[in-house]
């Protein structure tokens, strides 16, 4: 299937990508199951995604901690729990809400209400922004404030049309993992790009496959491979308007590694 109708989202890797996916990706996904350990008001994995979406994010939180936290009560400082606790509102939100401009503009506001102030939740961004590494060089400049509009309009637009559509399981690896992507790219809004990225990777497979999307451990998988995760995005180049997307082939292919195993290169 070719996909001619898509604004932002570059297709040619497409092929290369289906020659490296996992074979047994459809079994592998089929059987994810969900913890015994959740319940009606309690889910492992959305706990085990907002606490390594954060943890990338340098957060200071241990799964164990959490689960004890919001599985069965027991009090821990605030600070330590609470921009965690907005996460899993998001996961639990997204969950519950169709994928839209909307919807995930809400989702950030519930992620990002102890990382930005109020009126700059759920909003683009007006400022330049760029990535810097701990020693504060720069490391990517993002869309510019006057870009980042109507590039997320082509972002938007392009997850409406695939939501419409019949894919392969596969090819709907390859479009969670470039929407992801693209958005960090993007980088639209003030603070919160990279948990609200994983946010809409996953909401995207659970839109297309089901619920079982869910269980997908790939915040983990990305937090514990945190040095080829961000190495691969950054191979795409240093500047918004020159990033070279033919380059995407290796963080296309994280995502389903995460749960099924690759085939040899």
């Amino acid at each position: 299937m070719t996909y001619p109708n898509l604004h932002i989202i570059p297709t040619n890797l497409l092929p290369e990508y289906r020659k490296q996916v996992p074979v047994g990706l459809s079994a592998a996904f089929e059987a994810l199951h969900d913890a015994e350990i959740s319940t009606d008001s309690f889910s492992f994995y959305t706990s085990v995604s907002s606490v390594f979406s954060s943890k990338i994010e340098g957060e200071d939180i241990e799964l164990d901690s959490y689960v004890k936290h919001r599985r069965f009560g027991i009090a821990f400082l605030p600070d330590y729990t609470r921009k965690i606790d907005d996460l899993y509102e998001a996961y639990a939100f997204a969950q519950a809400h169709a994928l839209n401009t909307v919807n995930l503009s809400e989702a950030h506001r519930l992620l990002s209400k102890h990382l930005v102030a109020k009126p700059y939740q759920g909003t683009f961004r007006t400022q330049n922004m760029y990535v810097s590494t701990p020693d504060g060089r720069i490391e990517y400049v993002a869309a510019l404030p006057h870009e980042v509009t109507g590039e997320m309009q082509k972002l938007y637009d392009d997850i409406a049309w695939l939501l419409q559509q019949e894919i392969a399981i596969h090819d709907v690896f390859f479009f969670a993992s470039m929407l992801h992507l693209v958005f960090l790219k993007i980088h639209p809004w003030n603070d919160g790009n990279g948990r609200s990225a994983r946010l809409l990777e996953k909401w995207f497979l659970s839109q297309k496959l089901g619920e079982k999307a869910w269980f997908i451990q790939s915040e983990k998988h990305y937090y514990q491979q945190h040095s080829a995760y961000y190495h691969n995005i950054r191979l795409l180049g240093l500047e918004y308007a020159e990033l070279d997307y033919s380059k995407a082939l290796p963080f296309c292919r994280m995502l389903p590694e995460a749960f099924a195993t690759p085939p040899p290169l």
